[in-house]
């Protein structure tokens, strides 16, 4: 496979061919969440989440819930994004890769509406990779629908020479603000990121909704890699800085709704690793688990070294966290991020 079809690879497709047979015991909650079945004419309640997401995800092509009168949380395969309903048309974020029909399908519950508006919230493909497919699906529109993007992300898209279209209006960088129809939307960058460094947090001021892919996942322990974070160096101040603001419903792109309760949880979480990590470090003696007699090169000290850190941290926060979602999957390398980060930064 090469790098070029990688973007038409269908998470979401096999999601479905993986689901299971019978019922699925779903992990609990994080942060003792009540739970609603998906509606899309009733309004979540604010703090609420949907049941049996997991399940949702391996066995129905997609989910739609409605947050507020006008705006709605998506996801498909593990994947999500939101829309806005106006008066004359759609406001989208964030057009996932290898979904755009069943985006589409899904939009098309809520509204008949043209899609006017697109946002990218930042240049990572599996969250605008889809971008092409779902501009050709509209190609009957009367008006191509403007693109929208932070002046960061367009310049990483040339940076990098991006194949996805590029925006037709770019936001001034950290701090933006522009209206859709009746809505505001805020643009709040992070100065010193940590996902990437055009990550970034969009509000829609009136609908109390922020919308920040891959800044962490409701209702989970920090997912790999935080989520597939550049580095850790930055989390915790960009997690600060988001819960600040002034919003009810969060989209993560991946998990569930999320509150604010979320982001407590999710500072609590890592502060337990940092610590569990700091005492690993200072109990694990250099070159652990390697043959000093045995090596050619040193290369295999380091690794070795942060993988007997990491899997003692995670033994030390198994009692209290081990029984939520994806924990013995996802904690060992977040481990080894933060083993990395104290090595390097005292």
């Amino acid at each position: 496979m090469t790098i070029r079809n990688l973007a038409k690879v269908s998470l979401p497709a096999l999601s479905l061919t993986l689901a299971s047979q019978g019922a699925v015991a779903e992990a609990p909650s994080t942060v003792d969440a009540t739970y609603q079945a998906p509606s899309i004419t009733a309004a979540l309640p604010v703090g609420d989440k949907i049941e049996d997401l997991f399940t949702l995800n391996m066995t129905t092509p997609y989910i739609v819930q409605k947050l507020t009168g006008r705006t709605y949380w998506y996801q498909s395969g593990f994947y999500g994004t939101t829309w806005y309903v106006g008066d004359e048309g759609v406001l989208l974020f964030d057009p996932l890769g290898g979904q755009a029909e069943t985006l589409l399908s899904a939009i098309r519950t809520t509204t008949d509406l043209p899609i006017t508006t697109i946002i990218y919230s930042h240049d990572h493909a599996d969250h605008i990779g889809g971008t092409p497919e779902f501009l050709a699906l509209l190609e009957d529109q009367a008006t191509a629908p403007v693109l929208v993007s932070s002046r960061e992300t367009a310049e990483k898209m040339d940076r990098l020479n991006s194949q996805l279209p590029r925006p037709d209006v770019t936001l001034s960088w950290p701090e933006a603000i522009f209206r859709f129809e009746d809505v505001t939307i805020e643009l709040h960058g992070f100065d010193h990121a940590a996902h990437t460094d055009d990550h970034s947090a969009w509000l829609l001021v009136e609908e109390r909704v922020l919308h920040a892919p891959d800044l962490l996942n409701p209702d989970q322990p920090p997912f790999w890699g935080f989520a597939g974070s550049e580095r850790f160096s930055y989390l915790q101040d960009n997690l600060r800085a988001a819960n600040a603001l002034d919003w009810d419903y969060f989209n993560g792109g991946h998990g569930n709704v999320g509150s604010h309760d979320d982001f407590s949880f999710h500072l609590a979480f890592i502060d337990d690793l940092i610590a569990a990590v700091g005492a690993a470090m200072g109990e694990v003696p250099w070159g652990y688990g390697v043959d000093a007699s045995t090596l050619t090169a040193h290369t295999p000290m380091l690794p070795a070294w942060y993988e007997e850190i990491a899997r003692r941290a995670t033994e030390t926060l198994r009692p209290e966290y081990g029984q939520y979602y994806g924990f013995d999957a996802a904690t060992p390398a977040n481990a080894e991020m933060v083993a990395e980060y104290l090595f390097s930064y005292r």
